[in-house]
C-alpha cells in the first residue's frame, strides 16, 4: 500500500472534495480537489517558474504530463485569453500548495479553478509541493495520478504501474494541428510591444507543428514573417511546394526519437543546403536526430523561467520546458558546432551547422513566460533569410 510522503496542511474549505496524488513508486499525497472532478495519469513535473502557470497549463509541450508549481499559490491573476499558448489546456492536471479564491488582475476575465473545471483539467491542492519537488528531483520524473472521484489509492497505483513511460511516446502527433493554416497578424501586440523593423516584403516561413506555442508565431510575425503552419506528418514536397525562405521545426511533447516523419522532413531539409532552418526545443533534438545524433531522457528536466545558457563569452537567462537533451558526443563534429551549453549541467542548449543556415535552440526564445534574453535569436532566423534574398 502506497505511504504518505508528507502531512497535508489544513483544507482551504470544508466543502472541498478530498483529492489523491499516487506515484508509481507507492508515494501517496492526500489533498484537496478544484478544477474538474476525475482521474488522470500522467508522468508528474515540476515547474520552478514564479509566474506565467496559464501559459503552462496550455503550452502543448506539457500533454501527458501532471505538472506540480513550485510558486506556493496559483490562481492570484486568474486567466484570460491573450495569455493562451493552444486553444485549450494541454497538462493533465495541476499539482499545487494553495489555491487562491481572488483572481486579482486588470486582465483577468475569469478565475482558474472554473477555467480548470470548464476544459476537463484536474487538479490538487494543499499538498507539500516542496517536499514533492525534492522527491522527484533524487528519484526523477515519475508516472502519477491525480483523483477526486473517491477512487482507492490501491487501484489508482495498478492504474499507474499500467500507463506507459515517456520514452517512446510520439505525443507531437496528438497535438497537432491536421489542418494548415496561416499566421500573419499579432493578437498580442496591444500588451507585448516587442515588434521588430520588419522588411516591406515579409519572409515566407513554413512551420512544421510539433505543439507549437501561440508566442512562438507571434513573435515570428513581430520579428517580420508571415507564417503557414503545417501538420506534424508533412513531407518534404509539401513543404517546398509553398517555395519558404525559412523553416521553423516547433516545440512540442514526447519523445523527440519517436517522431519519425519529423525526422525524415529534417532530413529532406537538410539536403537543400541553402534553406535556412530553425529548431526551437523538440525541433531542435529533431534537428540533432537528422543529422546522427542521438537524445537521452533527463533525470527530471528543464522547467523553469531562470535557468543560464551561455556560449564563450555570453550568458542568456532563459525559460526551459523540456524532459529530453541531445547527447553533444553523438553529432559529427565536422558538420555541427554545439554553440550553447545548458551552465547548471552542461547539456547541448543550442547547434548550428558549420556550412549551412540550420541552427536550433533547447530552450524557449519567444519566453511567455520568462526572459526575454533570447529573443534575437529570431532575428538571427530573419537574417539568414535576409541574406538569402
Amino acid at each position: 500500500m502506497p505511504t504518505s510522503l508528507s502531512p497535508s496542511p489544513e483544507p482551504r474549505s470544508p466543502v472541498a472534495a478530498e483529492a489523491l496524488l499516487v506515484l508509481a513508486d507507492g508515494t501517496l499525497l492526500r489533498g484537496q480537489g478544484f478544477g474538474a472532478r476525475g482521474t488522470v495519469i500522467g508522468e508528474v513535473v515540476f515547474n520552478t517558474g514564479m509566474t506565467g502557470y496559464q501559459e503552462v497549463i496550455t503550452d502543448p509541450s506539457y500533454a501527458g504530463q501532471l505538472v506540480t508549481f513550485t510558486y506556493p499559490e496559483l490562481g492570484n491573476t486568474g486567466v484570460n485569453d491573450a495569455d493562451r499558448e493552444a486553444d485549450r489546456p494541454h497538462a493533465r492536471g495541476v499539482i499545487a500548495r494553495e489555491l487562491s479564491p481572488i483572481a486579482s488582475s486588470w486582465r483577468a476575465e475569469g478565475d482558474l479553478d472554473s477555467w480548470l473545471a470548464e476544459h476537463g483539467v484536474v487538479g490538487i491542492r494543499g499538498v507539500d509541493t516542496r517536499a514533492l519537488v525534492r522527491h522527484l528531483r533524487d528519484g526523477g520524473a515519475i508516472n502519477g495520478a491525480i483523483s477526486t472521484d473517491g477512487t482507492a489509492p490501491a487501484q489508482l497505483l495498478a492504474q499507474v504501474l499500467s500507463a506507459p513511460s515517456m520514452g517512446g511516446l510520439n505525443l507531437a502527433a496528438e497535438v497537432s494541428t491536421t489542418t494548415p493554416y496561416s499566421w500573419s497578424s499579432l493578437c498580442g501586440a496591444g500588451f507585448d510591444q516587442r515588434r521588430q523593423q520588419g522588411p516591406e516584403r515579409p519572409y515566407r516561413v513554413v512551420a512544421i507543428d510539433f505543439g507549437i506555442k501561440r508566442a512562438i508565431l507571434e513573435r515570428l510575425v513581430a520579428h517580420g514573417c508571415t507564417v503557414q503552419v503545417l501538420p506534424a506528418t508533412t513531407g518534404l514536397d509539401e513543404v517546398l511546394a509553398l517555395q519558404p525562405e525559412g523553416v521553423f521545426l516547433s516545440n512540442g511533447p514526447g519523445d523527440p526519437a519517436a517522431v519519425g516523419s519529423g525526422i525524415a522532413l529534417a532530413k529532406g531539409l537538410l539536403q537543400q543546403r541553402d534553406l535556412p532552418v530553425f529548431g526551437i526545443c523538440l525541433g531542435h533534438q529533431i534537428l540533432g536526430l537528422a543529422l546522427g545524433g542521438t537524445t537521452f531522457k533527463l533525470g527530471y528536466g528543464h522547467r523553469g523561467l531562470n535557468h543560464p545558457c551561455g556560449s564563450p563569452g555570453e550568458v542568456e537567462i532563459t525559460s526551459q520546458n523540456h524532459g529530453f537533451a541531445i547527447d553533444a558526443d553523438s553529432l559529427p563534429e565536422d558538420r555541427v558546432a554545439v554553440t550553447h551549453l545548458n551552465l547548471n549541467d552542461r547539456t547541448v542548449a543550442a547547434l548550428a551547422l558549420h556550412d549551412q543556415p540550420v541552427f536550433g535552440v533547447q530552450y524557449h526564445p519567444e519566453a511567455s513566460p520568462g526572459p526575454h534574453d533570447a529573443d534575437h535569436h529570431f532575428g538571427r532566423f530573419t537574417a539568414l533569410m535576409a541574406a538569402r534574398r
